[in-house]
């Protein structure tokens, strides 16, 4: 029996504007994954841990602040740190072109800008993220 998918869905930095990880939150919810959607201002350090915590099979970021590169950044290495670099990490946000390949060199398994559509972002997770065997 396949588990469902565990999605932290997090707000790291300063930026203030979550309708967008909430949506998105919700899409993956209601496509049957489990979302633990972490709140606003949320460190890389929090992050991390509560995805471990959690149990989670992948981390989904939204950041709207300009500070992606180094937001993403911090998340990769702690996970790494703390041997769960087996979680994926996808995100999105007011992120530009030029960096998304940067991103990706990182780490960063795929990157949704303005304009995706849930359905995209869901069967993404789903094609990518391993399911766990209950």
């Amino acid at each position: 029996m396949q588990a469902r998918i565990r999605v932290i869905v997090a707000k790291p930095g300063l930026d203030g504007h979550d309708r967008g990880a909430k949506v998105v939150a919700r899409a993956l919810r209601d496509a049957g994954m489990e979302v633990i959607y972490t709140g606003l201002h949320q460190t890389p350090e929090q992050i991390v841990e509560t995805a471990i915590q959690e149990d989670a099979d992948a981390i989904g970021l939204s950041v709207l602040s300009g500070a992606h590169m180094t937001l993403f950044r911090r998340v990769l290495e702690l996970l790494a740190e703390r041997d769960a670099a087996d979680i994926k990490v996808f995100g999105g946000g007011i992120i530009p072109e030029d960096d998304i390949a940067e991103l990706k060199s990182l780490g960063v398994a795929a990157v949704f800008t303005p304009g995706a559509t849930m359905a995209s972002i869901v069967e993404w997770v789903r094609a990518n993220v391993a399911t766990p065997v209950a």
